[in-house]
């Protein structure tokens, strides 16, 4: 599903759902299903540009959003099919607490992906890659200044973030469900990953407003096709604009994202 999208929507572009009701603008100040309705403007306004489609389920869950965050993933579906949907949760717990949340992300709000935290091991993600078809998007060298804290220790000769990309290529991929977030905020460290785990998917937040520099990124994580990457825009690409426009507004930013992105793009 996802290099379908890479190729017929010739996108590398992810937009990220993180809505803030205080930066609305005023048309919804009013609106009861005001999440949803900002949310679809801008899904509309940008499907044919983008390879997939990121809420952030935090964003929902704090102002009691989840039945407008079901309305949304399935409005995906419904509305602009094979495009994939990502539910940035970072879920990570034992195995049968992962059981409830894989039931969640794919039984209850439908998500094609999830984004899980792989440091409790194994058995903590395999609920998720019990669902034959949906992707399991790993926690690997996040985007944040303090994710060196832990990513970076030593473990016996490598960093902790590259054996995390080791594991989850050589042992844990059996089913070719898994990528793996890298932030774009470290080009250097996405060229060790990729390096590392071959054409596996990357998502890669932090091009936009985290300042992630484009080219750079490109250069450091697509694969010898041009593809291989899933990058992320959030707040750039959402309040581009503050009026009655402003999913047009999005639009036009998405639309320079994607060229921006596409500009740096080779292929064997």
């Amino acid at each position: 599903m996802l290099r379908a999208a890479w190729q017929e929507r010739a996108s590398l572009l992810c937009v990220g759902l993180d809505p803030d009701p205080a930066r609305f603008p005023a048309v919804l100040k009013d609106e009861p299903q005001a999440i949803f309705e900002f949310c679809r403007a801008i899904v509309d306004a940008t499907a044919d540009l983008v390879c997939a489609f990121k809420p952030q389920i935090a964003y929902f869950a704090a102002r009691r959003a989840e039945a407008q965050l079901e309305a949304l993933i399935a409005h995906i579906h419904t509305h602009h099919p094979g495009v994939p949907v990502i539910l940035d949760a970072k879920r990570g717990d034992i195995g049968s607490t992962a059981s409830q949340y894989a039931e969640e992300a794919f039984a209850r709000y439908g998500a094609d992906a999830v984004t899980v935290n792989p440091y409790m091991g194994h058995d903590s993600v395999a609920p998720y890659l019990a669902w034959a078809g949906k992707g399991v998007i790993l926690l690997c060298r996040t985007s944040n200044a303090g994710g060196s804290d832990v990513q970076c220790l030593d473990v016996g000769g490598e960093k902790l973030y590259e054996r995390v990309a080791r594991l989850v290529a050589e042992e844990w991929d059996g089913s070719g469900q898994c990528a793996l977030v890298v932030g774009a905020t470290f080009p250097a460290e996405i060229a060790r990953v990729r390096a590392i785990v071959g054409d596996m998917p990357l998502l890669v937040p932090g091009i936009g407003a985290q300042g992630g520099d484009i080219a750079a990124t490109v250069a450091a994580g697509q694969t010898v096709d041009g593809a291989g990457l899933i990058l992320n825009s959030s707040r750039a690409i959402l309040y581009a604009g503050a009026g009655e426009d402003f999913a047009e507004a999005a639009r036009t930013a998405a639309r320079a994202t994607r060229d921006a992105i596409n500009a740096c793009r080779t292929a064997d």
